[in-house]
């Protein structure tokens, strides 16, 4: 067994506690390797912000287990080379079993996520309150989730939305003793969102839903997952440079900041990550095409998303100097 606190990390109660009073909501931004990493911490130190590191079910598998931890580790010790020693909470995003949560409690991870939404509800309460009951043990927070978001991202795939139903939040989080709730409000998995026609707007989030959600569990910390916003400038840059992606289009960081406004205190960021490091590397490929150092192709991936989430932390999501 290796605890969280081993590695420098934090669980997220207290932040959430601060971002719900606050008015802003926490990144959660998911890495799969060192330079995902790298430009997650530079850029969270930088503007001075909490930062919740997400790990899927893929990029555990990728990345591997062992290397995480130090991986986790070493981004602490690296916030504090920078200057400033943020809050790090390192999160599994989307765990679709107990055991999978177990494993990852046992081996450093401070804030788990069980996705039991797809199941029945009567399910998803007995496994939520399985995991809740094993995770708090150890003073690891569980975020558990309401509705189906569709879209496809890693492992979880969805064609359809299910909406969060107001009614049976409160029943849920009494029933599960979870720490957040993740709701479908509008938002999606991926890169391709919304089936829209050139130049047509994704249709709006679902704030009579969110306000409802509030009301029925005041002042409860609330997730958003799939709220990349899939900058249009990004895409174009991914397609000058011999890319094909068509009508993608993401939730507007308008909508995003009025939500961070409120009871939602974490915001999952994806997308926009492999999107901006995609562009700058197809960028060195087409410009230099005799390059084969991966530090000349993968060094310019990582500053473009070091802006990318600065932008997001500033200017989306409030968070900075809430550090």
């Amino acid at each position: 067994m290796l605890h969280y606190k081993e590695l420098g990390l934090v669980n997220s109660r207290e932040l959430f506690r601060n971002a719900v009073k606050g008015g802003y909501a926490i990144p959660a931004f998911n890495f799969n390797n060192l330079e995902q990493l790298q430009a997650i911490i530079s850029a969270c130190v930088e503007t001075k912000s909490p930062v919740i590191l997400q790990v899927s079910k893929g990029a555990r598998k990728y990345a591997n287990q062992t290397l995480l931890q130090y991986l986790a580790k070493g981004a602490v010790e690296y916030a504090k080379e920078l200057g400033y020693a943020i809050p790090i909470v390192l999160h599994l995003d989307h765990g679709d079993t107990f055991e999978t949560c177990k494993s990852c409690i046992e081996t450093g991870f401070s804030s788990v996520m069980i996705d039991g939404s797809h199941f029945p509800y009567d399910e998803n309460v007995r496994l939520t309150k399985q995991v809740v009951e094993y995770a708090h043990q150890f003073d690891v927070t569980v975020e558990g989730e309401l509705g189906v978001l569709a879209g496809i991202e890693d492992e979880v795939s969805s064609e359809h939305t299910s909406y969060t139903r107001p009614e049976e939040v409160e029943d849920f989080v009494r029933k599960t003793g979870v720490d957040s709730l993740a709701i479908s409000i509008g938002t999606s998995h991926g890169a391709f969102k919304f089936k829209v026609k050139p130049g047509q707007l994704p249709p709006p989030l679902r704030f009579d839903i969110l306000e409802e959600c509030e009301k029925r569990i005041p002042g409860f910390p609330i997730v958003l997952h799939g709220a990349s916003s899939v900058p249009q400038e990004i895409v174009d840059e991914i397609n000058k440079y011999g890319g094909k992606m068509e009508n993608t289009v993401g939730i507007s960081e308008e909508q995003l900041r009025k939500a961070a406004k409120s009871a939602v205190c974490k915001i999952n960021i994806d997308s926009d990550g492999r999107l901006a490091m995609t562009a700058a590397i197809r960028k060195v490929f087409v410009e230099k095409p005799g390059e084969f150092d991966p530090r000349n192709y993968l060094g310019p991936a990582r500053d473009k998303l070091r802006e990318l989430y600065k932008h997001k932390v500033l200017n989306v999501l409030g968070s900075a100097n809430k550090a």
